[in-house]
């Protein structure tokens, strides 16, 4: 029957059938199928030789009933290893007992068969061995001449889907390793954002309880306050907290876009919308369908991009530059902004409709300044940070005073400040105690604040410290001594505490519970 074929038939039907899936299990059962007609084929194997794990891998493999993926390795002792391993090997072979060849005899114990033909072809592609296929046929002496060469005229195709069908594995497998440190870092970004909220429980109590009170909602929300406030550390976690978590957060410096571009950064353009633009490009709104936007500095957005976003509050969908048809995105908006909108909008510099579209839940946080009791702790975690990232052998420890210059300063920068006022710290101290030496010295240089009289009573230096104090100490829910304790948060030893405490009448241990 395989006499009177016409090869270029057999080859032309048999090619389509080969290289027709990226399924290689299902391309190995389709082939499988017709060759029948004209090879004995009973089992189908496509395989390739691991050396580092000196096994032979059977990779997929198809019968008169189906064809399947499997994973099946086969160990190669020594002496078949060195046989596989030699460049002499004929790249297509005919075996009618298995018993006459070394592999094949390895193959029969893995797979039960004690007596079986086989063809057996190795496929390259250029320089680059891609694999082996295998036909099998259960008795000896199954194969002919003849089928052996039609077998050889599969080589390029059967090279070709195999080569594809391990390349499409692998980005599948990349797609999920993907997908997976995707998650990963969602969930660290989750728990540093729950971990770097520091006062969360004293100056920011308030701020938090509306960020879980909005967080559930689809609510807009507008936060505000001075610049250096922390105020993305907070649109994270109203993002951790809700719905969308999921989801992806999305920054978007209004500040920073240049003109020119915010258009196609907010919202895209489509291929050829303008010279440079050689594919479709998602902006950043597109970017987060499903999650949350977090517009910092919107104060700083062109009355015509104003216009641009409230459409995109109001119709919830977005068109791309050179698009024709709207793009509908499902997204939540957090705004921020450390300028007066209000005042923005009065001078005509900000849309009256777009600023009650942003300010549905307004939150202020305050400056560092209004919850000097966070001082310590901040300082203590950016120490801690900081020397991580700096690779220090240790966490430096603060020297006498520093606190106390620590807490004077009026901090015009905020958390940022402070945190660059510590990396600075750490960079100079070489080791030594952390002194904050810049502080006093600008301190020095600038005008006293001035007090207001009238409505603030002036408190003597024991008062002023015996209030820190109590701070503090409420801060470590009363612990004077140990890691965490008030006396580490001062920079001083448990003993000084404790004797300033006994001088300036504040309680500690059986008193301070009594």
């Amino acid at each position: 029957m395989a006499g009177a074929l016409n090869g270029n038939d057999f080859f032309h039907e048999a090619t389509i059938r080969i290289c027709g899936s990226l399924e290689i299990e299902e391309s190995l059962f389709n082939c499988c199928s017709y060759i029948r007609n004209f090879i004995p084929v009973e089992d189908a194997y496509l395989a390739y030789y691991e050396r580092d794990l000196s096994a032979l891998r059977l990779y997929a493999m198809a019968n008169e009933e189906s064809g399947r993926r499997i994973d099946l390795h086969v160990s190669l002792p020594p002496e078949v290893r060195a046989y596989v391993e030699k460049k002499g090997e004929p790249e297509i072979s005919m075996v009618n007992e298995v018993g006459d060849h070394p592999v094949l005899g390895q193959i029969s114990k893995a797979l039960a068969e004690p007596e079986f033909s086989a063809l057996i072809m190795h496929l390259n592609l250029g320089n680059a061995k891609v694999g082996t296929v295998a036909f099998a046929a259960r008795g000896k002496n199954r194969y002919s001449p003849d089928h052996l060469r039609l077998f050889a005229m599969l080589k390029e195709p059967f090279a070709i889907a195999l080569s594809n069908s391990r390349r499409y594995q692998e980005v599948l497998d990349l797609q999920e390793l993907l997908a997976d440190d995707n998650r990963y870092l969602k969930d660290e970004l989750r728990r540093a954002a729950g971990e770097e909220i520091i006062g969360a429980d004293f100056g920011l109590k308030g701020v938090m309880e509306m960020v879980r009170q909005v967080a559930p909602l689809a609510s807009q929300v507008l936060l505000l306050g001075e610049t250096g406030t922390g105020k993305e550390v907070i649109a994270n976690a109203i993002h951790s907290f809700s719905p969308r978590s999921e989801g992806p957060f999305i920054k978007v410096n209004c500040g920073a876009i240049p003109e020119n571009l915010v258009d196609s950064e907010l919202f895209g353009h489509e291929k050829g919308a303008f010279t440079g633009a050689l594919s479709l490009k998602r902006g950043r709104f597109e970017r987060a369908n499903g999650g949350t936007i977090f517009l910092d500095e919107v104060g700083e957005l062109s009355s015509e991009v104003q216009v641009r976003l409230l459409r995109v509050l109001q119709e919830k969908e977005i068109e791309r530059v050179g698009g024709t048809e709207p793009v509908k995105i499902d997204i939540r908006v957090i705004a921020a902004t450390h300028r007066s909108l209000e005042r923005m909008v009065a001078d005509g510099r900000f849309r009256e409709d777009l600023y009650y579209r942003l300010r549905v839940f307004p939150i202020a946080i305050p400056a560092l300044r209004e919850r000097k009791a966070d001082i310590p702790a901040l300082v203590h975690h950016f120490m801690r940070k900081k020397a991580r990232e700096m690779c220090l052998p240790g966490i430096p420890v603060l020297a006498p005073g520093a606190m106390d210059l620590l807490m004077a300063s009026p901090w015009p920068g905020n958390i940022r400040e402070l945190e660059n006022g510590v990396e600075r710290a750490l960079i100079l101290a070489r080791g030594k105690p952390l002194t904050f030496d810049e502080l006093a010295s600008a301190s020095g240089r600038n005008e006293p604040a001035t007090l207001n009289t009238a409505k603030e009573e002036v408190l003597s230096l024991d008062e002023a410290m015996s209030c820190y104090i109590r701070k503090v100490l409420e801060l470590t829910g009363g612990r004077v001594g140990g890691e965490g304790g008030a006396a580490r948060l001062l920079g001083i030893k448990p003993g000084t505490l404790r004797h300033r405490m006994t001088r300036l009448g504040i309680p500690f241990g059986r008193k301070a519970s009594g």
